[in-house]
This record gives structure tokens, C-alpha cells and sequence, in this order.
């Protein structure tokens, strides 16, 4: 199947009565991963109770390589595709490690489109902060990197991701051959840094479906801190602690016990009432100077230039899927599924309307909004519009969770410093758009 320009292979087996997409780390490639006995034995294990959903995500596996290192935006897109092309209008996701990443925005972005999600040695941030001190090192990120650029497809990590089967010579084989088939070394390190760098810790609170996690005790990479922080702010998450070291899912020492917990949980859950909350990246733009500039035209050239500002923000928000809001009288607020697409959007409104001899500037932040009607509300869409007003004419600011979310892809940005909003709690780290 097609996504805009990219053909993303997939596959759905069994005919279960819910549907079930299972995203695997990025390691994967959907035809291979069925000649290796125990994950094939893993997946009808999942198809016995479910209509299961596979896929390779854009630049790995079976699907379309592409030329710049694809994010997580774009591969909830080929998700979104993926669904529609199958008829799947509300599946169970079921993420494991960085395939976990995925699934917490799409729930957190689409919760009317989510069933249920579950989570296996999963993360909401990788990379070690002040507030995330069980995180990656960058000494361990580097070992990790060099690691793949001297073993990529000798299956030699067998020992480091399935303790419990490195003896076996055949699956050492089998999953060096899976590293080659999946991406190339560079490939691999480029995809690898990226989802290491994303922090998606802001998008838990917005999870509406009822959620599993589980983790085990001895996981390496994303130890267990990761999978009880994912519990713990997520509300309503049930947490299960599987013993043992290790992170394939289909390794002996967990497969079975892990196919127990997700059907367990799968088939016992209830549906989530309608959503009220989603996740969504708010834009807001205003015209500067827009009371001077009025009484120099005068009423009817201002009119004019209204109407042809209100036609190309329109025409933008339509080609960047971006929802018009309300307007402002001289701005808009709108909203989006995705920070990329915003910012590209506010950056196609900005140049547009210059070419109409005015000044824009804009403001996007990302956070969980509140659906009221045709209106949103809530402290996202407040720290929106102060960020916005921090912006200066032809500029366009964003808040810190925006640039942590687009990570990996062409964007660049320009560190504004630390900034109080009004009203809001805290002190912000704002960053310019550079184009």
C-alpha cells in the first residue's frame, strides 16, 4: 500500500474479533521475522486471539527506503495509512522497546482510534537527564553506536538481547540475518540516535486507553525504572514485573509468559468511554503591528488584506492537515497531529504572507488539549498563545517538547534561552524556527 509517495509493506493474519497492530522494535523485516521458529511462534500466539496487524514503518524492513532518516511523526503516519488501508478504525496496540515510542504518541494523538495499548521494555525517554537519571548515559550511547557499526549483522548481540538463548548458534544466525534485512549499519545508527533522543514524558497524562506494562527486571538498555516511570504517570496502568534479563520478546525465558499477560489483558478490557483529551501541537499567529497597519490603508485596503491572509493561512492549513480553531481577528489558532507538520505549516503561512507585504509571528507548543465542541481549552493551548507573544515579527517560536519531538528530522533551531510565561508555572526553554 501507498503512503503519499511511500509503498510501506504489511501484513494481517488471523480473524480474531478486535484488531491488534503489534509494533516491534525497528529491528524487523515482516517476511523474515516468520522463519525464525520462536517469533513466528510469538505472532500466532497474538493472531490466535486477534486480528493481528504487521507492518514495517517507512525506511526499514520490506517498505520503501527513503533518503533522510525517517521520525517518529512519519511513522505514525504510515500507521494511520496502514489502518486505513486494513478497515481498522479503533485496534488494541501492543509496542515493544522503541516500536513503544510509536504507540504512546499515536494513543496520546489519536485516542479515538485506540482500543486498548500495551507496553513491553518500553520508554518514555531513552537518554539520561536531571529528571531521568535511570536514562542512557552518552558514554553507553556511544558503545551502543560503535556496537552496531562493528557487529550490524553478525547476530553477535544475541548475548546482550537474549541472554537466556546465546548458546543457540541457529538463532544467532537468524538474527543476524533479520539486522541485515531490517537496515543498513548506518541506517541503523542514524534510527537508533533519534529514538534514543526522543522525550514523549509529556504525552503519558494525554493516554486514555487502558494500558498494560511490562517489563522485565533484568532488561538491559531500558531498565526497569523505564517501564515502572511509564506506569506510574500513566493513569490507570496496570505494571507487571516479568523476571529475567534480556529484551527480545520472542526470547525463551519470556515469550510465553508475555503472550499470557497481553491476551489476558486484551480480551478482559473494557472500551474507553469517548475522548475528551487529546495530544495535538497548537499553533497560534497573529499579524504584528496589525492596528498601525490598519490605520495606514485605511478600512477597505485593511479588509482586503484580511481576506487574502485568512485565505492563504487556510489554504496552508489545508495542505499541513492542520484544524482551524477560531480566529483572532488579525490571527489564527489552529491545531495539528504532528509538530513537524506545524512548524512547516507556520513556516508556508510566514513566507506567504510576506509576499503580501506583512509580518507574521507564531507560537507552537505541544501538549494534551481539551476537546470542547468546535473550541479546545487547557494549559497547552495557554502556553501556546504565550509563546507565540514571545516571538518577535517574522518569527516563529516553539517551546522545548516541540524540538524534543521532532528529532531526527531536517528542522533546525535556534536556543532563545529560558523564559517566564504569564500565567504559567515554571521557567520555559523557547527555541527560534531557522529556515
Amino acid at each position: 500500500m501507498r503512503a503519499g509517495d511511500l509503498h510501506i509493506a504489511y501484513q494481517v493474519v488471523g480473524d480474531g474479533p478486535f484488531d491488534l497492530v503489534f509494533l516491534p522494535d525497528w529491528v524487523n523485516h515482516i517476511e523474515a521475522q516468520w522463519d525464525e521458529p520462536r517469533q513466528e511462534s510469538f505472532l500466532n500466539g497474538l493472531a490466535s486471539f486477534s486480528r493481528l496487524i504487521l507492518f514495517n514503518p517507512r525506511g526499514m524492513g520490506a517498505s520503501d527506503p527513503v533518503h533522510e532518516t525517517p521520525n517518529v511523526e512519519q511513522w505514525m503516519d504510515d500507521l494511520l495509512a496502514v489502518l486505513d488501508a486494513v478497515a481498522a478504525e479503533r485496534p488494541a496496540l501492543f509496542g515493544v522497546g522503541v516500536g513503544g515510542v510509536t504507540s504512546i504518541l499515536f494513543a496520546a494523538t489519536y485516542p479515538e482510534r485506540v482500543r486498548a495499548l500495551a507496553l513491553y521494555n518500553s520508554t518514555a525517554r531513552g537518554s539520561r537527564a536531571s529528571d531521568n537519571p535511570f536514562g542512557i548515559t552518552p558514554r553507553f550511547l556511544d558503545e551502543l553506536t560503535r556496537g552496531v557499526e562493528e557487529h550490524w549483522g553478525d547476530g553477535s548481540y544475541v548475548s546482550f538481547l537474549a541472554p537466556e538463548d546465546a548458546h543457540d548458534e541457529r538463532l544467532r544466525r537468524s538474527l543476524g540475518r533479520m539486522q541485515r534485512l531490517a537496515a543498513s549499519p548506518g541506517t541503523a545508527m542514524a534510527v537508533m540516535k533519534i529514538m534514543l533522543a526522543i522525550d514523549v514524558r509529556h504525552a503519558l497524562p494525554a493516554i486514555q486507553a487502558p494500558t498494560l506494562v511490562v517489563h522485565r527486571t533484568g532488561a538491559p538498555v531500558f531498565t526497569i525504572e523505564h517501564g515502572r516511570y511509564l506506569a506510574e504517570h500513566i493513569e490507570g496502568a496496570i505494571f507487571k514485573e516479568l523476571p529475567g534479563e534480556g529484551h527480545i520478546y520472542w526470547a525463551s525465558g519470556v515469550a510465553q509468559a508475555l503472550l499470557d499477560e497481553v491476551e489476558e489483558f486484551l480480551t478482559g478490557s473494557r472500551s474507553a468511554g469517548p475522548p475528551d483529551r487529546v495530544l495535538a501541537t497548537v499553533l497560534f499567529t497573529d499579524i504584528v503591528d496589525s492596528t498601525a497597519t490598519a490605520s495606514q490603508l485605511g478600512d477597505r485596503r485593511w479588509k482586503q488584506q484580511i481576506r487574502e491572509h485568512d485565505a492563504i493561512v487556510r489554504r496552508e492549513l489545508g495542505r499541513h492537515r492542520g484544524r482551524e480553531i477560531h480566529t483572532t481577528g488579525d490571527g489564527f489558532l489552529a491545531t495539528f497531529d504532528g509538530p513537524a507538520r506545524a512548524i512547516r505549516c507556520a513556516v508556508a503561512i510566514r513566507d506567504a504572507i510576506l509576499e503580501e507585504g506583512l509580518h507574521i509571528r507564531a507560537g507552537l507548543h505541544t501538549g494534551e488539549i481539551e476537546l470542547q465542541g468546535d473550541d479546545v481549552a487547557g494549559i497547552a493551548v495557554h502556553i501556546g498563545a504565550r509563546v507565540s507573544a514571545m516571538a518577535g515579527p517574522g518569527e516563529i517560536m516553539v517551546s522545548r517538547t516541540v524540538v524534543d519531538l521532532v528529532a531526527g528530522s531536517s528542522l533546525e533551531f535556534a536556543d532563545k534561552g529560558t523564559h517566564v510565561l504569564k500565567g504559567v508555572p515554571g521557567e520555559w526553554q523557547l527555541y527560534g524556527v531557522e529556515t
